[in-house]
């Protein structure tokens, strides 16, 4: 779409998306970043940044000639504000046969038991997709309440869990693999390129691939910059206690030495902190732009079958184009695609996407989704949620470690799950979000270390 008309000059052009495609499930409504675009000088500039960039065409845009396009186009991707309140959730299990339980099914066994699914969105909207070491995910289409999101999920993991049963394929809600040593089983070139760089570091990045599972819950942004702020802060500060809340994996297949009550988090935490630190490197949500220009690449999409980076950052790449390692410039498309590399504790995306919480064990995964919609459900929760957090906001290691052992975090979750409680989506998940706190008031044992 090209320049469109706002009133008298200057044009308003709306970007190189006009919404942001949803990662569980859906397209959310965004108010797309604007680039007011001024024709007498070929010059644009964000409504969120302010980074004026060079504009002649939008076919133009296609090509990264400089770090104020990249900036202006991450920007635009993970800046943008969400009208309205919106909710969904990304949940993931392992997969097994009863008969080979501490066999890892193969690619070509999992897809051909999911290719026969009769849809794909499932019945109530959930999209089914394949991590690299086999754990099979929902991800939810966006609804306005928790509940909903709820009940679709569980409605559509029913109706997945009795489709691979008819192949013998049992589903596992856990946080961590306890039976097999880690093993990736998709051979897509992202994958190759993404255990090779983890390994370079050390074995975490493998184990996080394919040995951890995860609760993920997604959350509009906000009205307003100043609402998206605040939000932000809030799901930052609250990481350290919802972590060790949560906490569900204390032992895990293949695991380096040493007691942690979540050997997931300890894995995203360690395997590579260029790209999963952005709260210990920065205040405020927008400096994340710049934060992604100075992560270096993770992989490269090409026509091979070798998608590895040359050592790198996506700044460096947009500075050097052509004359790169890489051998051209980047696109439009390639800076987006970095953005899906990047793995912060909360990574926005035109909304947040929360991705520090473990999987839960039995049917407790949709506890954590309530939580966190709670505490997001109006601005004087998330002021609250900011506050009772303060203390422990920056604890993401000891957390991990440690969890409700250490009085202080154990305080903030207490207070965050009343909190929560008290402003659940309904009054039945108020009483299992109090059920839930009064079972944790004694953590699973942190002793048990990685296997």
């Amino acid at each position: 779409m090209g320049p469109s008309r706002h009133g008298s000059d200057p044009l308003l052009y709306l970007g190189p998306r006009l919404s942001t495609r949803s990662s569980f499930g859906g397209t959310i409504l965004i108010l797309p970043v604007a680039f007011e675009y001024d024709p007498r000088h070929n010059r644009a500039r964000t409504a969120v940044s302010g980074v004026t960039v060079t504009v002649t065409t939008a076919s133009a845009l296609d090509v990264v000639s400089d770090r104020g396009a990249a900036h202006a186009i991450i920007a635009h991707a993970t800046l943008a504000v969400c009208p309205g309140e919106a909710i969904g959730t990304e949940v993931e299990w392992f997969a097994h046969q009863s008969a080979r339980r501490r066999t890892r099914l193969s690619e070509n066994e999992l897809r051909t038991a999911l290719d026969s699914l009769p849809s794909n969105p499932l019945p109530h909207g959930g999209t089914v997709t394949l991590e690299p070491g086999g754990q099979i995910e929902i991800s939810s289409a966006p609804a306005a309440r928790t509940s909903e999101v709820i009940e679709a999920v569980r409605a559509d993991a029913t109706v997945l869990a009795r489709h691979l049963s008819a192949s013998g394929i049992t589903l596992r809600s856990a946080a961590a693999d306890v039976h097999r040593l880690p093993s990736r089983v998709l051979d897509a070139p992202r994958y190759q390129a993404m255990e090779a760089a983890f390994d370079r570091v050390g074995p975490l990045g493998r184990l996080m691939m394919c040995n951890t599972a995860a609760v993920q819950v997604c959350v509009n942004s906000g009205a307003t910059a100043s609402e998206s702020q605040n939000r932000w802060d809030m799901l930052n500060a609250v990481g350290p206690a919802l972590i060790a809340t949560f906490a569900a994996s204390p032992r895990i297949a293949g695991g380096v030495p040493g007691a942690w009550v979540s050997q997931r988090m300890r894995s995203w935490l360690f395997l590579d902190r260029q790209r999963t630190d952005f709260p210990q490197q920065h205040h405020s949500l927008s400096d994340y732009p710049e934060w992604a220009l100075n992560t270096p690449l993770l992989c490269v999409r090409c026509d091979g079958k070798d998608w590895s980076a040359p050592p790198l950052t996506l700044g460096q790449w947009v500075d050097e184009g052509a004359r790169s390692a890489i051998g051209r410039a980047p696109t439009v498309s390639d800076v987006e695609y970095h953005l899906t590399t990047l793995f912060p504790p909360v990574r926005p995306k035109g909304f947040f996407e929360v991705r520090y919480i473990d999987q839960q064990p039995s049917d407790q995964w949709h506890i954590p989704i309530a939580v966190v919609a709670a505490l997001t459900s109006n601005p004087a929760v998330i002021s609250q949620a900011r506050d009772i957090a303060e203390e422990t906001a920056r604890w993401w290691l000891r957390a991990a470690r440690l969890g409700l052992t250490e009085p202080a975090v154990k305080r903030a979750s207490r207070r965050l799950l009343a909190l929560a409680a008290e402003h659940a989506d309904s009054p039945e998940l108020a009483r299992e979000i109090d059920t839930f706190a009064g079972q944790r008031t004694c953590h699973p044992s942190p002793t048990v270390g990685a296997r």
